[in-house]
């Protein structure tokens, strides 16, 4: 999701900035005084809150503030992104935004601060008061608006620049100018988010091959820990000695084998556009080392796809595999193949389960032909890319 927060004191343009962004990355607009002002006309239960609270002179709180946004932001949960204008005001708030982004499983993508000097400022909002006949755009009162934004926002300002996601333009060139550097700020904070996926199947689903063909197809680095122990095996090393005993026993192979494996192919892995895991974790212990994997070169799992395909399907693929060149050590025979599935579930299922109940995992009918099932992958992998940014 692309989520951006804009700001500038008065005079700076937001209008305009917002209108552009919002054509250009079909973000939906959540602007604080619109959603109360719709609670207030609509009557509803927190509008009349916020309306005793108006009347009586007082300030409308974060609590009633933090109710609208979370509802409004989750009837919107299947656009592109928001973009927010005028929230946060305050240092407070902008930990409240992070929770709201956080539950969403997303986060803000950047700040922008829309900068003039006050001067400028000043003669913008006394021209248009000249023709918006607003009681307000006198230049006393402007200064004193201006004063109190400064004040305000500086906090909220420092939040997100120690959180490096604060960019200042300047605001004081033509429009044209204005929102090509917004756009080239946008552009490149979401050329740093990756796409991560994590697919599962069952031995014989064709994960395998239809995560290298995805790979291939969107710029994606394939994470198989079958490829890189297969390498270590063909290397002939004392790692590779152990890798050859574990498959021969058609048991699931350490943590301590695999995951600096891994770690090695992330590390070595530049300028791409994700990762498909493959095979990995094939363990909850597992799902919490590539959470912390992930973590530590500040990326997340994306998205989470699973390939269903029929255990009687499952085994009569792997016993037709077993007599080819692609035969792997647990299809040499009947009890091997069974009992690999069986580790599978029992290990593998508490893994789908968690990720499902964090991120929701999409389900794949791996039925039918090799194409038909690589057109239902790649909708999913667009989709992601698409909520990626």
């Amino acid at each position: 999701m692309v989520n951006i927060a804009l700001f500038g004191p008065p005079g700076a343009g937001k209008g305009t900035q917002s209108e552009f962004l919002i054509e250009k990355y079909k973000l939906f607009y959540i602007s604080t005084g619109d959603l109360l002002r719709k609670e207030l006309a609509n009557k509803t239960p927190l509008g009349l809150q916020a309306q005793s609270i108006i009347a009586s002179g007082g300030l409308v709180s974060d609590e009633i503030i933090v109710q609208i946004m979370e509802r409004t932001i989750g009837e919107n949960s299947q656009v592109n992104g928001f973009l927010f204008d005028g929230f946060p005001r305050t240092y407070i708030q902008a930990y409240i935004l992070e929770g709201l982004m956080i539950k969403q499983n997303t986060s803000l993508t950047c700040l922008i601060d829309l900068q003039i000097s006050e001067e400028v400022s000043v003669k913008r909002l006394l021209k248009r008061g000249k023709t918006s006949g607003r009681s307000d755009d006198n230049e006393a009162v402007i200064r004193n608006r201006l004063k109190e934004y400064s004040e305000k926002t500086l906090p909220v300002l420092q939040f997100y620049e120690d959180k490096g996601v604060h960019f200042e333009v300047d605001a004081s060139a033509s429009i044209e100018a204005v929102s090509k550097s917004v756009e080239e700020i946008v552009q490149h904070e979401l050329s740093k988010k990756l796409l991560n996926i994590v697919l599962f199947g069952y031995p014989g689903s064709g994960r395998r091959s239809q995560g290298r063909a995805l790979a291939k197809k969107y710029g994606l680095e394939t994470v198989t820990t079958g490829s890189m122990l297969e390498q270590e095996i063909a290397k002939g090393s004392a790692i590779g000695e152990k890798i050859k005993e574990f498959y021969e026993s058609g048991q699931l192979m350490t943590d301590e084998i695999v995951v600096p494996l891994i770690e090695q192919k992330l590390e070595s892995s530049k300028d791409v556009r994700g990762f498909i895991f493959k095979g990995f974790p094939r363990t909850l212990v597992q799902s919490y080392i590539l959470d912390g994997l992930l973590k530590k070169r500040g990326t997340q799992i994306s998205r989470v796809i699973e390939i269903e395909v029929p255990t009687l399907e499952l085994i009569r693929r792997l016993d037709e595999r077993s007599k080819t060149e692609k035969c792997m050590p647990y299809d040499t025979s009947t009890a091997k193949i069974v009992k690999r599935l069986q580790e599978h579930e029992q290990k593998t299922a508490p893994v789908i389960d968690k990720y499902n109940q964090l991120h929701g995992v999409t389900k794949i009918d791996g039925m039918g032909s090799f194409d038909e099932v690589f057109q239902r992958l790649s909708a999913e992998v667009e989709d992601g890319f698409k909520r990626n940014g």
